[in-house]
Formats: C-alpha cells, structure tokens, sequence
C-alpha cells in the first residue's frame, strides 16, 4: 500500500480531511534541525487549529507559537501553552476578548500586535481600567503590503507608545510573505534586504531608547533565509502539514504532505469525464484550477468546480469506480484545514480517531 492509503476505503465518509500524526512528527522534526532549536521557533498554528497538532509540537520542545485569532490563542491557552503572539490587529471588541483570554488562561503568557497609535490607545485604555499589563510587538511592512508599518517609520510609533500606560513594545514582527522565488539565492538575497529595514529599526529604538528588541521573522517560504540569524524566531506554519503549492514553489525544504482530502467518485459521466464530491466547501477556492491534486490519480484533471461536485478529466473513465476513493493534495491546505469540523486520523493505514478543528470556529469560549 501508498503510505497515504486506508485499509477499508469503503468506509470513509467524504469529503474528509485526513491527517497523518507520524508525517506531522517528522515535518516537526525537521523543522527543528533547519531552525537549530526548538526555541527558535515560533510556528504559527493557522494552518492546522487543531489542539492535538498543537501538542505534538509542544512534545517536541517548542515553547513560543503564533496565530491569528482569539480562537487559536485559546485553542493554545488550553493545553497551556507557555507563550503566544497573536499576530493580527486586535481592534473594537477583541481588545476586551484579548483581557478576557489572559484572565482566564494565567499560565499562558500572550502578546499581539500594533502598527499605529490608534490600535496601541485602544489596549492601553482596556488593560489600565482591568489594572494589567500587555506586551505588544511592533507589525513591520517590509514588502508584504498587507500590514504593518514602514520601518522608516516605526520610531515614531515606538516613543508615542512609550507615553501610554499599561503597554510594552517588546519586539518588532517581520512577516515577509511576499518571498516566494522558487530560487533559494533569490529569495535569501531579498530576505536580507527586507530584514536589514527591520534592523535597522532595532537599532534606532535601542540607540533612543537603550531597548533591545525581540524579533520575530518569517513564513515558511522564507524560513531557511533567516535561519542564520542570531535572535529571531521564525515563524513558519504550513510546514506541520505541507501542501502542493509550498511543494512546487520552494522545493528545497524538507518538509513532506502530512494532511489530504479524501474524496469519492459519486458519478461517471462521459469516456473521459467523471464527477467527485469535492466542491468549494471541501477545498480552498481563492486559487484557479486545478485547486488540488490527486495521489492515486495523478493524470485527472480538474475542469470545473461547484459546491459539492468536481469534474475531473481522465484518459479513460472506464478504468474508474463509482464509490472510489482518491487521495488529493491541495493546493493550498490552510484554508481547507479550515472548512472541515474534524481531521481523520490515519495511523499505519487505519483512520483510529477524530481530531476537531476546534479553532476553525472564530470563538471557541471567549
């Protein structure tokens, strides 16, 4: 048998995402020797939001993580975690959620993320009326354009915030996701021209201010460019599960698919045309198709894609079953992770047990 396949196929129920703890173990693993220690790692759990995923990088020594949402920072808080940055602009109601999420999780300690005086006002306002206290990291744009402020500006930031009570800027945060030359000289040569901003910053702050900033870089396509650093945390997520995109744009890491979707064959259609329950509610739909790719049917091409169906053209349709299971790569696994309630999990070819996608959900209790 495929290392991917299940021994009673007939009994899955699909769509399904399937997770495979052991290929996690090693992806961790790898991660890990690339990184030099396990503290030199902040992985970033939006790409699985599953709490036994959360564990098994806890097992093996990482201490620090990264996420997203007030979700997932309580999906951590609740296998107690040691250290979380939530790296997402908390404005309007999360400021309190984010209070709330300290108060009933003491043993976790957390952080988030400003890039203007706005945001950093709001936490200031919330934490002093509670009588607490929360460190933030500054959110630097260094060629992502999404968030974060230009580092050339970011002193500025740095003293305002420094007049406002309850508040510590303790770090810079460097996402560069915009980093993905499938040449590895390419993209560490633009690494270093977007890190070098972020430096730079760290020494006007320190040469005003006499702080030392931590430093927080990365997304798994620029992982192996900053792993020569002294200092930095790096943030990689996808690695945990890999997927087809990552696979074909960045193909010196070393990291192996860990997670598929599992889908049937529910109608044969024409010589050459056959119709899968894998429409856009089991599968990640932002990128054009094909938006996955298939293990054990590596010729079917994807032509079109509704709700719950997707066609796929073959060479021979006849040399297909109706009710047979395929094993498909997605393009992009951390949306999909996201539009399933539970992971099938697959040990030496058997589905043993359930794993939820607990924060998928934008609130789990907070």
């Amino acid at each position: 048998m495929h290392w991917y396949e299940v021994t009673s196929p007939e009994a899955m129920d699909t769509p399904a995402l399937l997770v495979y703890p052991d290929r996690v173990k090693e992806n961790i693993r790898q991660a890990i020797l690339m990184a030099g220690h396990s503290n030199n790692l902040r992985p970033h759990v939006k790409t699985h939001k599953i709490k036994e995923v959360s564990q098994l990088l806890l097992e093996q020594g990482i201490q620090k993580f990264k996420c997203a949402t007030i979700a997932e920072a309580e999906m951590l808080g609740m296998i107690d975690a040691p250290d979380v940055l939530i790296a997402h602009q908390l404005t309007g109601p999360k400021a309190a959620r984010l209070l709330a999420l300290m108060e009933h999780y003491p043993q976790t300690h957390f952080a988030t993320l400003v890039d203007n005086l706005h945001t950093a006002t709001i936490l200031s306002a919330t934490f002093s009326a509670a009588g607490k206290s929360i460190d933030l990291y500054m959110d630097l744009n260094v060629g992502m354009n999404r968030s974060g402020i230009i580092p050339e500006k970011g002193l500025d930031l740095f003293k305002a915030c420094l007049a406002l009570p309850s508040i510590q800027l303790v770090g810079l945060h460097v996402y560069d996701g915009h980093l993905r030359d499938t040449d590895l000289d390419i993209r560490k040569q633009r690494s270093n021209e977007a890190f070098e901003r972020a430096t730079a910053l760290a020494a006007e702050i320190y040469a005003a201010t006499g702080k030392t900033m931590k430093m927080v870089a990365g997304g798994s396509p620029s992982f192996p460019t900053h792993t020569h650093r002294k200092g930095v945390e790096f943030s990689p997520g996808t690695f945990v599960f890999w997927d087809w995109g990552y696979k074909h744009i960045v193909p010196d890491e070393p990291f192996e698919y860990a997670a598929l979707v599992a889908t049937s064959i529910i109608s044969i259609m024409e010589d050459n045309r056959l119709c899968l329950d894998l429409g856009h509610k089991a599968i990640a739909a932002e990128n054009p198709l094909p938006r996955v790719h298939f293990l054990n049917a590596p010729e079917a091409v994807p032509v079109s894609q509704s709700e719950e169906h997707m066609v796929v053209q073959v060479a021979d349709s006849s040399q297909y079953q109706v009710g047979e299971l395929w094993y498909g790569v997605p393009v992009h696994i951390c949306p999909t992770v996201a539009l399933f309630a539970e992971a099938q999990v697959i040990q030496d070819h058997e589905n043993i047990q359930q794993w939820q996608v607990i924060a998928r959900n934008r609130k789990i209790n907070i």
